[in-house]
């Protein structure tokens, strides 16, 4: 595990049967689990045998995603001059959007609930006043 890359090593394996990230300067060999990605093989391949950071945490990756993530790990890139600088400078922790996220869900159901139950309560309030006339 403890095998150190260089980018031209890494640039390599872009193909869907030899596949290598660079993810934080980690290297990772994505090719098992190409055909598993719930997003489609085109999203790993597109950024094959490159540094796939940005791309990474761009999507916004679940904690279950980040330990598949962690049973890929082969190595470190080892950063030579002349390589790509890095997209991004460092791990950023989850997302707490996603969170807040899953809370607004919530509310917005929370609140369509309400809204549902004050419309039942107008139409009986309604229908019983109409039986008074």
């Amino acid at each position: 595990m403890s095998k150190e890359y260089t980018y031209a090593d890494v640039s390599s394996h872009s193909g869907k049967k030899d596949l290598l990230l660079v993810i934080h300067d980690k290297v990772y060999d994505t090719t098992s689990f190409v055909d598993e990605h719930p997003g489609g093989e085109e999203v790993l391949l597109d950024v094959g045998g490159q540094d796939a950071t940005e791309a990474f945490e761009d999507v916004g990756h679940s904690d279950e995603a980040r330990e598949i993530l962690s049973g890929l790990l082969v190595g470190t890139l080892k950063r030579q001059e002349g390589d790509p600088k890095p997209k991004v400078a460092t791990p950023t922790a989850p997302s707490t959007s996603a969170s807040s996220g899953a809370g607004m869900g919530v509310g917005l159901y929370a609140i369509v609930l309400l809204g549902g139950a004050a419309a039942f309560g107008a139409y009986k309030y309604l229908q019983s006043q109409e039986g008074k006339q």
